[in-house]
């Protein structure tokens, strides 16, 4: 057979079939574009919008050894003709991509229509679960944390629509301050009442500064409460700082008994104070729990006191022998 006596092989068929495909496909996409221009007529002429959500502001009102309570702001707005509901807040708190503390806020509130609400999402870090968790978590400590929060709304045309938030920042594990009583200076002394100034050092435990500016206080002087007073201070203790604090207190001798013969024999004698520091930090407030026990100490004067130091034990030992102690 001659080459041109070969049958011809026709590929209409196939190309019939690309055809329908093309001609199905454009009017799906055609039918999407209605649809799609349809919908934004509804939304240009009724005025539905997408509400939008930011975080406004992240407060601390109240933290202190055992736990922190964070408020976040979140300002939402509601370019729609009508209320739209806040149906639920869905948040999780992350520190190093490690789970701190996650919720969900039902019934959040609603939305005014064309307006604004800033909706408050409130949360509790208690620090002993955090730490029972991650113990490479350590008091004193600053560490990174992350909230992420979905905002689920109920808008007319659109539905239920998820609005993501995110936000970074630190907080801190606060730790009380040690405190030492470094000595007592006597600016006054008399059996019956004693004005002395008790020097205090205050070592400060924390990774950030602490801004004194009150403090409260009792002493005892072997297991006698000498007095304590409350007194507006201002200083500043800076991170893994140290600090010296002078607070006035009065008290009669002859109530201590053979304890007062001890420290000026030189034995010493046991103290303990109890109190709180108020600070500022970078966080906000707090209020410090501050106490020592076990210490002891001794009659001091400044340095070149001498003669004042001797006078004082020769006053007491007097007084002393007349009450019947024993040398």
């Amino acid at each position: 057979m001659a080459s041109s006596d070969k049958p011809e092989i026709s590929d209409r068929g196939f190309k019939d079939k690309e055809d329908d495909n093309d001609d199905k496909g454009g009017f799906m996409d055609k039918v999407k574009d209605f649809i799609h221009d349809i919908g934004e007529k509804i939304e240009e002429t009724i005025g539905f919008g997408k509400p939008t959500a930011d975080v406004a502001a992240i407060h601390i009102p109240f933290i202190n050894l055992e736990k922190a309570d964070i408020v976040v702001d979140v300002l939402i707005k509601n370019p729609n003709p009508v209320p739209i509901p806040l149906v639920d807040i869905d948040y999780l708190i992350e520190s190093d991509g490690r789970k701190l503390l996650s919720g969900l806020i039902p019934d959040a509130g609603t939305i005014h229509a064309h307006g604004e609400e800033t909706v408050k999402i409130p949360v509790t870090l208690i620090y002993d679960d955090i730490k029972s968790t991650y113990n490479d978590i350590e008091p004193g400590s600053i560490i990174p944390y992350k909230l992420k929060a979905d905002l689920i709304v109920d808008v007319p045309v659109f539905g239920r629509l998820t609005l993501p938030l995110e936000k970074t920042g630190e907080i801190p594990i606060p730790y009380k301050p040690d405190v030492d009583l470094e000595k007592i200076h006597f600016e006054r002394f008399s059996w019956e009442e004693t004005v002395a100034t008790l020097h205090l050092k205050l070592e400060n435990m924390n990774d950030f500064d602490l801004g004194l500016n009150a403090l409260d206080y009792e002493v005892w002087l072997s297991e006698v409460n000498i007095g304590g007073a409350e007194l507006e201070k201002s200083t500043k203790i800076s991170k893994k700082g140290v600090s010296y604090v002078d607070i006035p207190i009065s008290f009669r001798p002859k109530d201590f008994g053979s304890a007062l013969w001890d420290m000026i024999r030189g034995r010493g004698t046991g103290y303990s104070i109890k109190g709180h520091i108020n600070v500022d930090t970078p966080f906000g407030p707090m209020k410090l729990p501050i106490s020592k026990e076990g210490g002891t100490t001794r009659l001091k004067k400044d340095d070149g006191d001498d003669d004042e130091i001797l006078l004082v034990q020769l006053f007491i030992l007097l007084a002393g022998l007349e009450q019947g102690w024993s040398p």
